[in-house]
């Protein structure tokens, strides 16, 4: 087996890359730019809730899914239209 040797200006250009792909991530991410659809995993990920939790909002109807084949999808325009219409508002008097 061939051994390939990294110097450290190969550490550097890929800590630069990363950043870089770091950087578009988090740049979507504030610009709301989202996939259109989204698996379980990812909207667990993205509201931080269990699977359980998913399954509840899911099963009394607060969050809209597709079902395709075995899979899950989620709107990601649905997810945050449940999240704007529950919104509380502290201290606004009204």
């Amino acid at each position: 087996m061939p051994t390939s040797i990294i110097t450290t200006d190969d550490l550097r250009d890929f800590k630069l890359e990363l950043l870089d792909d770091i950087k578009k991530i988090l740049t979507n991410q504030s610009q709301g730019r989202l996939k259109k659809y989204l698996k379980s995993s990812e909207v667990m990920d993205l509201l931080q809730i269990s699977p359980g939790t998913l399954q509840n909002l899911r099963l009394n109807g607060t969050l809209p899914y597709t079902k395709v084949g075995g899979i899950l999808f989620y709107d990601s325009e649905e997810i945050q239209k449940v999240l704007n219409d529950n919104r509380v508002h502290h201290g606004l008097n009204s």
